[in-house]
């Protein structure tokens, strides 16, 4: 907060570490100062303006024209109601790199999404002979198909190398060694950055992430990526509870949209945070599992519903009735055994048996292609979780998984943990601006 008579407080980013308040360069002197019109950023189309170049054609069709909310409280690409089509990818930050060249990169990210997500290329087709375009073209005539960006910082980025030590959340130190973590590999996991782009159309998420990365070319370097497809959960009463690659319903119970106090709950950080630039953000989990296909493929089904805890068919528990039929923990077969499993997969990841902790689950389904050493198909589930402490909520739940007999099926193989600031507010706002000191 600033009163009439204080100096001039910089928005932007500018030379150097960033002190808490500055003069500075205007919105207008940074972006063109810092290279965003070099690079073709027209930063007017983000504010509605006239972008000078051609977007899309007379084809798109309105589903393809469908937009989601890029500015607001919370980023987008969270509660949002889950698209069909992700690309999660995790940058590292180049050595020779200096604070403000960081910020720099930040503020054309949160400039060139604001293009993105309304369907925008980048920058103009044509530019100067023997140069290259500032898009690269392939999502010209597509829309936005609903497409997010969705921006996080991982603990790595909070060392010595751009003054955030004391910025660094307490809820961002490390997961550590999770149940059933033997074969984590840490050159899928982790990073300084990440960047989840989701869209209806798979080109248009792979896009964004390609013209972000471009943007970034000499700050970051793309540390590992993971498509996929098929979302493996809902986060919408309006959306049918999807299948994962196992065959079964996936995020039945999962946190929805139309759930804003579950949300406020669970899902957004609030005054419990030591970090005040974190509030209205959420701790993003990352997790790649592999599933044994073929093992599982050989199972009978009376031994797969009984390791979910549901039928396969409908989704509703084996307790009876239909899919949103509360478990009943209780209720006994014929024979006098529960009719869900103790250490059936919906019984070890249900509240009840958690303290009340929940998690809103954004996972999608994965391939890729086969694994060369035994020929067997490299598939599963990229899980995605977001939360507003992820130690006291998905590991705990996780941990609580060590007894699942899911687990014969399944490995995970990455595991990351990166803090998700809070939305941007207008024009000229960009990704950690508050986190490096300057007001918002």
């Amino acid at each position: 907060m600033s009163d009439d008579n204080s100096p001039e407080v910089s928005n932007t980013p500018g030379q150097g570490s960033a002190p808490q308040r500055r003069r500075g360069i205007g919105r207008r002197g940074f972006l063109t100062g810092a290279g965003l019109a070099g690079a073709g950023l027209v930063v007017g189309a983000a504010a509605g303006g006239a972008t000078g170049y051609v977007v899309g054609n007379d084809d798109t069709t309105d589903a393809g024209a469908a937009t989601e909310p890029f500015y607001g409280d919370h980023q987008s690409g969270i509660v949002t109601p889950q698209q069909n089509s992700m690309v999660f990818a995790a940058f590292d930050v180049n050595d020779s790199v200096i604070t403000s060249q960081l910020q720099t990169m930040l503020a054309r990210w949160a400039a060139a999404a604001s293009l993105l997500t309304v369907g925008k290329p980048v920058g103009p087709v044509e530019t100067q002979p023997g140069s290259p375009p500032a898009d690269t073209g392939e999502a010209f005539d597509l829309g936005p198909h609903r497409l997010t960006v969705t921006v996080g910082f991982g603990e790595s980025l909070f060392d010595d190398r751009f003054g955030l030590a004391d910025k660094k959340p307490a809820a961002l130190a490390p997961l550590g060694q999770l149940a059933v973590d033997s074969s984590i590999d840490p050159t899928i996991s982790g990073g300084d950055l990440c960047i989840q782009a989701c869209s209806e159309d798979p080109q248009v998420a792979f896009h964004a992430v390609r013209n972000l990365a471009r943007i970034g070319r000499g700050v970051v370097t793309l540390r590992w990526l993971q498509e996929g497809f098929g979302r493996a959960s809902a986060t919408s009463t309006s959306q049918v509870t999807p299948r994962n690659l196992m065959g079964f319903k996936d995020g039945t119970a999962n946190i929805k949209a139309e759930d804003p106090d579950i949300a406020d709950k669970w899902v957004w950080v609030g005054d419990e945070s030591d970090q005040e630039w974190m509030k209205g953000g959420s701790y993003l989990v990352a997790r790649k599992i592999r599933m044994h296909i073929e093992a599982w493929d050989s199972d009978d089904i009376v031994d797969q519903e009984a390791i979910f805890g549901r039928s396969k068919d409908s989704g509703a528990p084996l307790s009876g009735g239909s899919e949103f039929t509360a478990l009943n923990f209780t209720k006994k077969g014929p024979d006098g055994k529960p009719l869900v499993e103790r250490f059936s997969h919906v019984h070890l990841a249900h509240p009840d048996t958690n303290g009340g902790v929940q998690i809103l689950r954004r996972g999608y389904n994965y391939t890729d292609g086969i694994d060369t050493r035994t020929g067997t198909l490299d598939a599963g589930l990229f899980f995605i979780a977001y939360q507003k402490n992820a130690h006291e909520q998905f590991v705990r739940i996780q941990n609580n998984l060590a007894q699942d007999r899911l687990n014969e099926y399944i490995a995970p193989i990455s595991s990351s943990l990166f803090a998700v600031p809070p939305g941007l507010t207008a024009v000229g706002d960009w990704y950690g601006k508050t986190m490096f000191g300057y007001v918002a």
